[in-house]
């Protein structure tokens, strides 16, 4: 029933206001998906929000929520839960939106998530309480994209102390987002009338309401805690001459006006039961020793003492946030001992009843270090699934000598900190975690310590070779092979999930030492081959595949790739089996038909099976679109782009940006070359905080070919002289050669044109490296002569009709240095060398010859 208590609407209080224009207001939220209520504490937002729900007439699921949902399976299984109060079967297929691993599948489990929703035939009301206290950055994420798309009749209300933690720009544009603020929720003065009149027995002028409406500026709050200070007091007049200051300083000085005008045995049940999120009798009789605490509940009740029931038979109850503050800030401060001691009670009660996060929450704060690694230890193959973050948060306030001879719990920290990016600390961390492994052998069975060191071992060359030490990466790979020759179970470990690997980087993105990393990949491949179940050797057949394939050593790449895609255990890891089947599409445009490539591609994404189905969709469309550029089909392409629902205005993320580079290259085959350079900017901003080196190479290639093909060609040089630059050391070829006959024109336009523009000899080289690889031999042999493009049959059109070059600029709302650049490229695809053999070469040709 603790746990319940959060999907009930809160039920309603003896004595209310009635607040038509507040619930207006929030009435008005029903045209729009989001409400919301924005205010301090103490303004009444879960009396009025629930007062509402209870009365609107729509079907309303509430969740309260608390520190314990600050991680992303708490808050969808309490989100889940709470719809299910309401509607008992809904999400019963969807049960891997709770999985840890959603929190990186935002796209597909929050859509999977939408479609539930849609299902709901009637208006549908999802109230989020206390959001404050969410600052988990995926659970924001889902619920920013969960807003951008959710269906009509479902609308979201959030009361939250603070301003939202993700962005609502778009929203409140779109008039889509209803707020209400401060000045919304406080009482005017009228309502302040009404409450001491009808809610309390005490018979004040008009001028003293006045007065204590203006001390309290209309908070809700405040007025109450006067009412109860009053009450007690000889002297109504002068107490209220008394109050001065703004919130704070009003709510601390009322609240120990009360707190002390309370019999010792009250204070002391209040100060006790103050560590309790939520309490019944039975918890508070645990915690405090006085078996008659379901009667101090009802009394504090009956006192108006800010103690607020949770269900309408008044069996459990929670403090009001503002005096529950009051008094665990007192108790800490004034009573350390009694603080200690309700803690530590409360977490014998919670542990008995199998509540075991709570109790570890309690034991932590008791300072019980031993009794919360206990329980944690016991409860820590499900947080690993579910609750990683609530697992890390806890080890992470315990000192270190309460687990250091527990080394799972080090061996999570290093894992997790591997998940978040922080290679450094982690690879730090391993150092100091091998000695104490160390220090702990004679004390651990053999075969159980072989695990630990072995999969330490294996983390330190996880973590060696995303910071590009391959010999280090060796010696640890090396070690974990000595005490595990049959693998770590983090080399074993598979997924169906598609997203959540965007922190993996093939060596190709980190490094320009590319005959290096032949070395390692292929000493590692060779390793490991033969190891039956080893997901893990999936990355590095990729990267190896990836290498082979940039180096255009193409039959060496499908020989590997072959071995890859034979070995059971990679479909079990539905990354690596999607990235094998994307090289493996180019692989065959390479190598055969660009045609069978792209049917090939979306019959293997139709086999897998996977929760991440739309993202993993998302993907393959994107890579068929780019066959279909490669092949020379852009309106085929351009299909993609009107299904795919991206647009060049989107806010672009590390995890679609190979989507989104496609998307350029669409956009600019299309002519719409304005949109793709909109999107592109945003791209380089992105790929500068990357800072992955693939990544950055393809798009200066992509900035090439939207510039040529923009009203700017000659612009397109600068970019493409960076790719060069950046791809030289590693030897790249085919990242050049798949963009087809226009990258291999611009290649030799400029070995033509610019061999004196500051390019040293090896760049040349480099250049004519790439054009001998495309069958050029820099004698154009790909390149139909006679096709030019529209601009350059715009320009040749002017050229006929006698226009200068400066008219043709006029005309075309072109710089002159582009028609330069234009008449150089039409002479040059003509075969001419002035504008008469141009025209004489006009007429003898049909125009439509002359075109793409």
């Amino acid at each position: 029933m603790i746990r319940s208590t959060k999907f009930l609407i809160p039920p309603a209080r003896k004595a209310l206001i009635e607040r038509p224009r507040l619930t207006r207001k929030l009435e008005e939220g029903m045209e729009v998906k989001l409400t919301l209520l924005s205010a301090q504490a103490g303004y009444g937002k879960t009396t009025v929000l629930s007062e509402w729900a209870r009365q609107c007439g729509s079907l309303v699921a509430w969740v309260s929520l608390d520190k314990y949902d600050n991680d992303w399976s708490a808050f969808w299984s309490c989100i889940m839960a709470s719809i299910r109060e309401r509607l008992p079967r809904f999400g019963e297929s969807i049960g891997f939106l709770l999985e840890q691993e959603s929190a990186a599948s935002i796209d597909s489990a929050i859509a999977a998530f939408l479609n539930e929703l849609s299902t709901i035939d009637s208006d549908f009301v999802l109230i989020l309480d206390d959001y404050h206290v969410i600052y988990n950055a995926p659970v924001n994420e889902s619920i920013r994209y969960m807003l951008q798309h959710l269906p009509q009749h479902v609308h979201i209300y959030i009361a939250c102390r603070t301003e939202l933690p993700f962005p609502t720009t778009r929203l409140l544009a779109k008039g889509e987002m209803h707020v209400i603020r401060i000045e919304d929720v406080r009482f005017e003065l009228e309502e302040g009338i009404v409450f001491f009149r009808e809610t309390t027995d005490l018979s004040l002028t008009k001028q003293q309401v006045v007065t204590l409406f203006k001390q309290t500026e209309g908070w809700v709050s405040g007025l109450q805690l006067a009412a109860i200070t009053l009450k007690r007091s000889g002297n109504i007049a002068d107490t209220i001459r008394q109050f001065n200051g703004r919130q704070r300083q009003i709510s601390d000085y009322l609240l120990e006006e009360v707190f002390g005008d309370l019999p010792e045995p009250l204070r002391r049940f209040l100060l006790s039961t103050s560590v309790l999120s939520r309490m019944n009798g039975e918890l508070c009789a645990a915690v405090t020793g006085q078996t008659d605490s379901q009667g101090q509940l009802e009394r504090l009740e009956q006192l108006n003492l800010f103690i607020i029931p949770l269900d309408e038979q008044r069996y459990w109850f929670r403090y009001h946030h503002l005096l529950a503050e009051f008094l665990q800030q007192l108790s800490a401060k004034e009573h350390p001992e009694l603080w200690k001691q309700s803690h530590r009670r409360a977490a014998i009660w919670h542990e008995a009843e199998r509540l075991y996060e709570e109790a570890v929450e309690h034991y932590i704060k008791a300072q019980q270090s031993e009794d919360a690694v206990r329980l944690i230890e016991r409860i820590m193959p499900a947080l690993l699934l579910l609750k990683s973050n609530v697992l890390l948060r806890w080890i992470a306030s315990l000192p270190e000598s309460s687990y250091a001879h527990k080394p799972t719990f080090e061996l999570f920290y290093i894992s997790k900190l591997l998940m978040d990016g922080k290679w450094s600390q982690g690879l730090h961390r391993i150092e100091q975690a091998e000695k104490r492994f160390q220090a702990m052998k004679a004390f651990i069975p053999e075969p159980e310590w072989n695990q630990l060191i072995g999969n330490l071992y294996y983390l330190g060359g996880i973590f060696s070779y995303l910071q590009q030490n391959l010999p280090l990466t060796s010696r640890y790979f090396e070690l974990s092979e000595l005490y595990l020759p049959e693998g770590s179970s983090f080399q074993q470990s598979s997924s169906k999930r598609y997203q959540g690997h965007e922190g993996f980087m093939d060596l190709l993105s980190l490094t320009d030492e590319l005959r290096e990393v032949e070395q390692f990949l292929l000493k590692w491949i060779k390793a490991w081959e033969k190891k039956r179940v080893y997901p893990h050797i999936g990355y590095l057949y990729l990267s190896y595949v990836l290498l082979l394939y940039e180096w255009n050593r193409l039959e060496e790449a499908e020989s590997y790739l072959r071995q890859a895609m034979s070995r059971e255990d990679l479909r079990t890891n539905v990354w690596i089996w999607i990235q094998l089947g994307i090289v493996s599409s180019g692989l065959q445009q390479a190598v055969e038909s660009g045609c069978q490539a792209v049917e090939w591609l979306g019959q293997f994404g139709s086999s897998v099976d996977s929760p991440d189905r739309q993202v993993i969709w998302k993907r393959i469309i994107a890579e068929q679109a780019r066959l279909f550029l490669n092949q020379g089909q852009p309106r085929e392409a351009y299909d993609w782009l009107e299904q795919s629902g991206m647009s060049p205005s989107d806010e672009v993320s590390d995890r679609h940006y190979e989507e989104y580079l496609v998307l350029a290259r669409v956009l600019a085959a299309n002519d719409r070359t304005e949109d793709a350079q909109q999107l592109l900017e945003q791209l380089e901003h992105l790929a500068d905080k990357e800072n992955r080196l693939r990544g950055r190479i393809k798009l200066k290639i992509v900035q090439s070919l939207v510039l040529r093909q923009s009203d700017r060609p000659e612009a397109a040089f600068a970019p493409l002289q960076s790719a060069l630059q950046l791809s030289e050391p590693a030897g790249y070829i085919r990242s050049f050669l798949d963009e087809g006959p226009l990258m291999v024109e611009m290649l030799d336009d400029l070995l033509n044109e610019r061999q004196d523009a500051a390019m040293s000899p090896s760049q040349l080289k480099y250049i004519r490296l790439l054009l001998e690889a495309a069958g050029n031999g820099r004698s154009n042999k790909l390149l139909p002569d006679d096709v030019l493009t529209e601009k350059e049959e715009q320009v040749l059109v002017l050229l006929t009709e006698g226009l200068i070059y400066k008219e043709i600029a006029d005309q075309l709302s072109i710089t002159l240095d582009t028609v330069k650049f234009h008449v150089k490229n039409v002479y040059r695809k003509l075969g001419v060398h002035n504008r008469v053999q141009a025209i004489q070469r006009v007429k003898a040709a049909p125009a439509s010859g002359l075109r793409r």
